[in-house]
This record gives structure tokens, C-alpha cells and sequence, in this order.
């Protein structure tokens, strides 16, 4: 089987497809990556460059969710065509929207992992202005054309049929990473975050509030340059900038807490990379967050910010209570592994060529969580 996938270069969507690629090799599966929002970085090459079954083409169109890139994302299209023609895959794979309704001549299984409407939701609790009508419109044409839509939780599935309607044929297919990516070393005296210190979702800023009457420092991985220009400038927290992935397993190693009081996350990669290295987990108290990792991590209101700085400072002082939350995490973290994420995949692509009884994929869902911990 051969898939031609799109990607970008600018989030968590990167780190998605290189592991699910990987993965796809001992199913024989050959990738095609075509990379769009920026051109890649070494690392990012390095990182595709051990991939044996990949093939990426690299382009820095915009994408969909960037100021004025519609003609970017017209050309685009015909870029994606012009790759279909030439490598000929069995089955496209979008992770993004607004190109499932290109005339492709193969299937179409489209990734939702986030969309601007839901984060604006998330963010500011409001409807999104009028600027967003025309993605809007882009969004639900390309998900209406997609031969099968795939979101990594249930709130996000739920997200998209509520702000673009009924979706034709959707299933869930959680994220996972490679345990043996992340090792558990000896824990220090230091919290860890991660993610773009401009996206207000992932709410730094709030972090970067109560760090000053914490115990323990606070460190960020991320970047603090906006795609669109500005930086992102915090005062109290410790900023990393862009880790390559052996740096961030390092950290993440040695962080006895990792803290992410998101308003918006509709998986969080960072968050089970965290679990896998032992870390105690802090989160924001929304549907997708609470969904995942259920009785294994404290959740807070991501507004409140004596919240925030109670339930760190708490736990900070119980070493009993960090340790067992960690212990739990790692464990619920063992569920999400790329191995499982891949099979899903597999059997999804095979049902849409035609290759598979259609079935509920393998561990679609997480086992319940008998309780949460909520501060």
C-alpha cells in the first residue's frame, strides 16, 4: 500500500505523522509526506531521514488557518494533485481540511486534530467573528467530501459535528507514542510545560503568573515566534525554545511535574510524552483532557489562577500523592502507544479500499476511570 499524506511543519501534527509512519513500515506501507507551513527544519529532516519507507516533498505553502492564505492553499491543491498523479498511492491521508474536496482520484481518510472554530470556542468562549466565515465554509466542504474523518478524542469529534454538522462516516483513533522513546530518570525539583508560548489555548501566560510564588521552577518548551510575526514574551517561567525530540525526553525525564492548564487541547502529544517519562500531571479541565487521562491527573480551571498555583504548590509538598499520580499516568500512558494508533489506521485504510469488514477498530477507547482528581 502506498499513502500520500499531508502534514505540517508547525505543531504536534509533525511529530503525528513521522511515529505513525514509522509504525506503518511493518505493515509494508510506503508514505509520501507532503510537508506545508514552513520548510522543514534540520532536525525535521533528520528526523524524516530515518524513516525508510518516507518520501517527503517539501513545500512552506500557508495553511488554511493563517492570515490570508487562501492562494496558498489554492496552489497547494494543485501541488497535492500533481503529487497524487506522480506517485499514484492507494488512499490519501489529509491532516488538514480544506483539501478533501480536491478531485482526488483515490479514497480519502482526513485527520481532524484541532480547527480554529473549536479553538476559538476554547479560547474565548464565544462565537468567532465574521473573518473566519470563509474557513468555515472551507472546513465543512472538505470534511463532507472525505471518505472517512478521523478526530484522536470523542470531544473533538463532537466539536466538529456540532460547528460544521453531521459527518457522513467518523470514527476515534487516539494518538500514541513509542514508549521506548521515554525513559524515567531521577526526578528534580522542577515543573515542565510544553507548547507554542504564543497559542493562548495552551495558556503559558498562566503559568508564567503563579511561577513567582511556586517552590520549584518552571520550564517551557516551545516556540515563542508567532508563524504570523510577534513574539510571545513571559517573565517568570524559564523558556527553552524548540527542543529537538532527545532534548525534550531528557527534560521530561527529569520533571517531577508537568503542568498544562490548557483552555483548548483536543489530544495533547505533550501531555502522554510527560506520562511516559514519569511525571506527575496537572491539566486544564476540559472535555478532551478529562476524556483521556480521567483519575491519573489533578485538573483546574484553566482561568483561575490561585487554582493553578494551589494545586501545583500541593503537590510540590506531597511526595506520596506526586509519586502515585505519576505511577497511574504511566500506566493509562501504556494504552496509547504508536503500535495501537498504527493498527487503527491500518484497518481503517484497508476498509476504505475495500480490504477489511467494516468493524470498530482495535482499542479505540481508553479503560473508564474510576474517579478524578479535581482541585
Amino acid at each position: 500500500m502506498k499513502l500520500l499524506m499531508t502534514t505540517d511543519t508547525v505543531g504536534g501534527v509533525w511529530s503525528y505523522a513521522i511515529e505513525l509512519a514509522q509504525a506503518l513500515q511493518s505493515y509494508r506501507i510506503e508514505v509520501v509526506l507532503a510537508s506545508m507551513g514552513a520548510p522543514l527544519s534540520a532536525a525535521q529532516w533528520s528526523m524524516a531521514r530515518a524513516v525508510p519507507n518516507l518520501t517527503v516533498a517539501e513545500s512552506s505553502y500557508k495553511l488554511e488557518w493563517m492570515d490570508d492564505p487562501w492562494p496558498d492553499v489554492q496552489a497547494a491543491g494543485a501541488w497535492l494533485l500533481r503529487l497524487e498523479q506522480q506517485h499514484q498511492p492507494d488512499l490519501i491521508h489529509l491532516n488538514g481540511y480544506a483539501h478533501g474536496c480536491l478531485p482526488w482520484s483515490a479514497p480519502v481518510l482526513m485527520v481532524a486534530h484541532s480547527c480554529v472554530l473549536s479553538w476559538w470556542q476554547g479560547v474565548h468562549a464565544t462565537p468567532p467573528p465574521p473573518q473566519w466565515r470563509r474557513y468555515r465554509a472551507a472546513v465543512r466542504a472538505g470534511l463532507q467530501a472525505a471518505d472517512l474523518v478521523v478526530a484522536p478524542t470523542q470531544a473533538m469529534l463532537r466539536a466538529l459535528q456540532q460547528l460544521y454538522g453531521p459527518l457522513p462516516c467518523s470514527q476515534v483513533i487516539l494518538n500514541g507514542r513509542n514508549p521506548r522513546q521515554f525513559t524515567r530518570a531521577r526526578k528534580q525539583p522542577l515543573i515542565m510545560a510544553a507548547g507554542r508560548l504564543w497559542d493562548a489555548a495552551k495558556n503559558v501566560a498562566a503559568l508564567d503568573a503563579v511561577a513567582p510564588q511556586l517552590d520549584w521552577p518552571v520550564y517551557v518548551a516551545g516556540s515563542s515566534e508567532h508563524p504570523s510575526g510577534g513574539t510571545a514574551l513571559h517573565q517568570h517561567v524559564h523558556a527553552l525554545g524548540c527542543l529537538d525530540a532527545q532534548s525534550m525526553a531528557s527534560w521530561l525525564s527529569r520533571a517531577a511535574i508537568y503542568a498544562l492548564p490548557a483552555r483548548y487541547e483536543p489530544f495533547g502529544l505533550s501531555v502522554l510524552e510527560a506520562a511516559l517519562s514519569g511525571c506527575a500531571l496537572v491539566l486544564g479541565s476540559i472535555p478532551s483532557l478529562r476524556e483521556l487521562w480521567g483519575n491519573e491527573a489533578i485538573f483546574v480551571d484553566p482561568n483561575d489562577h490561585a487554582q493553578l498555583q494551589s494545586a501545583l504548590a500541593a503537590l510540590i509538598a506531597d511526595d506520596v500523592r506526586r509519586e502515585r499520580l505519576a505511577r497511574q499516568a504511566y500506566a493509562r500512558a501504556q494504552h496509547l502507544t504508536t503500535c495501537a494508533m498504527a493498527a487503527n489506521y491500518v484497518h481503517a485504510y484497508r476498509q476504505l479500499l475495500g480490504q477489511a469488514q467494516p468493524a470498530p477498530a482495535l482499542n479505540l477507547r481508553l479503560p473508564a476511570a474510576a474517579r478524578q482528581e479535581v482541585i
